[in-house]
């Protein structure tokens, strides 16, 4: 870990320890044996730290937690497991003897798109977090809890895992929501809206990403005002939709805000519908606003059920996928992400159910949530439609960065059943590195994050 920012740290953990404490009478999230179990029998962040029976996931002894010699930050990623070949491959003729380890829309992938396969490598357990993160999991252990509406934050910290050892399905979502990749970032990448010919013109898009929770000097919810995470996405190409800004503020518990600047309006105007079930403006339909980064923002249209762990096949360790050398045109395939780049392990997860929530509505009826256990990140969502028919179905890619540490996620990608086609959001391959210390190291200015200030960002 970086010295200056270990001190800081350490610093707000010390601080923490004078702020947070449990009002008389107050129920503990866990007990305190079960609490015990952490950096035990569990992970420092909830997962099972043992081997499973048959050995095919190994015992947790870390993650990646140093970046390999001669590496600096900004420089191409090396793949730590660049020796590994696949163990097998699961396509049409073998899917049905793994779909004990498949999710159902795994399953319609294989089955439904031609030529669609998963290659499964030996599992590597990559994923670690700075000791603070594992000090104040444990705090958030004991002390972090729901809002009494059963879905919003009342009480946690961040720079932690809020619910390590979760009790509910909306406190294994919240897991994901805001899972630890620093306190900020900047991003640049592309979204590829696919097409049988293989054709497509790539969204060019920055992002700046800031995230004051997890500042390991914050001191709970109320201490960043109750915002989960600021998000500014400006888009650079085509030429066609240059310089339009989206900012969205995510809350602990309220629905999110949005504004949009457009260049040729010159003015930002207020987008209450930029939330929830509906379209992202200029993503052909093929994404709800809800659904990037695979799942975001207010939680209230659910009910939320922990249904339990399982092992599941999923995207890990994606080193190729996220190769600089590799061209947009190689990877995004006319029906398919190229097969040849995702690598699949097997890992376990736990499974959430959302069903919509009596009285409310959304166009995704029911969604399945799979949540790594080492990083807490969403790997696979098998979405719903108010017909009970599966529609769309998710998988996100992560890696270890090991300057956080912490394993990361950006590309991910969905198959609309319905129409045929896939969005992939987040494709990094020709875009340059993402500076995930940006928000640490102070190159995230809080300032851009304010509506008034959309039309001097715009006009730059």
């Amino acid at each position: 870990m970086n010295r200056t920012y270990a001190s800081i740290a350490r610093a707000g953990w010390l601080a923490l320890g004078l702020t947070v404490v449990l009002a008389p009478g107050a129920r503990a999230a866990v007990s305190e044996q079960e609490a015990a179990q952490l950096g035990r029998s569990l992970t420092p962040v909830g997962a099972e730290k043992a081997a499973n029976k048959d050995g095919s996931i190994p015992e947790w002894t870390g993650g990646v937690a140093s970046a390999p010699a001669g590496w600096k930050v900004g420089q191409r990623r090396v793949d730590p497991f660049a020796a590994d070949r696949p163990l097998y491959s699961i396509d049409a003729s073998n899917v049905d003897r793994y779909r004990d380890k498949l999710s159902e829309g795994q399953v319609a992938l294989v089955r439904q798109i031609k030529g669609y396969r998963m290659d499964v490598y030996p599992t590597r357990r990559s994923c670690g977090f700075p000791d603070v993160v594992y000090e104040r999991t444990k705090v958030n252990a004991r002390e972090a809890k729901l809002a009494a509406n059963g879905w919003g934050l009342e009480k946690g910290i961040g720079a932690a895992v809020l619910f390590p050892i979760p009790k509910t399905g909306a406190e294994a979502v919240w897991n994901h929501k805001v899972r630890y990749m620093g306190e900020g970032r900047i991003e640049h990448y592309a979204t590829i809206f696919s097409s049988k010919t293989g054709d497509f013109t790539p969204l060019v898009q920055d992002q700046w990403t800031w995230v004051p929770f997890h500042s390991p000097k914050n001191k709970g919810v109320e201490d960043v005002g109750g915002v989960e995470m600021k998000l500014l996405n400006a888009v650079v190409s085509p030429a066609a939709r240059a310089g339009e800004l989206i900012l969205a503020h995510w809350s602990f518990n309220e629905a999110s805000d949005a504004w949009l600047y457009f260049p040729g309006q010159r003015r930002t105007r207020r987008a209450p519908t930029f939330a929830y079930d509906n379209p992202v403006p200029g993503y052909e339909n093929l994404e709800t606003v809800d659904a990037y980064p695979m799942y975001a923002g207010a939680m209230d249209r659910y009910d939320w059920k922990l249904v339990g762990k399982q092992e599941l096949i999923i995207p890990y360790n994606s080193f190729k996928l996220i190769d600089k050398s590799r061209k947009y045109k190689d990877v995004y395939l006319g029906d398919f992400v190229n097969r040849d780049l995702v690598r699949y392990e097997l890992h376990r997860v736990w499974k959430v159910e959302a069903t919509v929530r009596q009285g409310m509505r959304h166009q995704i009826a029911k969604r399945v949530f799979y949540l790594d256990e080492d990083s807490w990140a969403l790997m696979v969502a098998d979405n719903y439609d108010a017909q009970g028919k599966l529609w769309r179905v998710q998988e996100s890619s992560i890696y270890p960065a090991p300057e956080l540490p912490a394993c990361v996620g950006q590309e991910f990608v969905s198959y609309d059943l319905a129409v045929g086609r896939y969005i992939a959001e987040n494709a990094t391959q020709e875009r340059p590195e993402t500076d995930w210390l940006a928000g640490r190291e102070g190159r995230i200015d809080p300032k851009k994050f304010n509506p008034d200030e959309l039309r001097r960002v715009g006009d730059r």
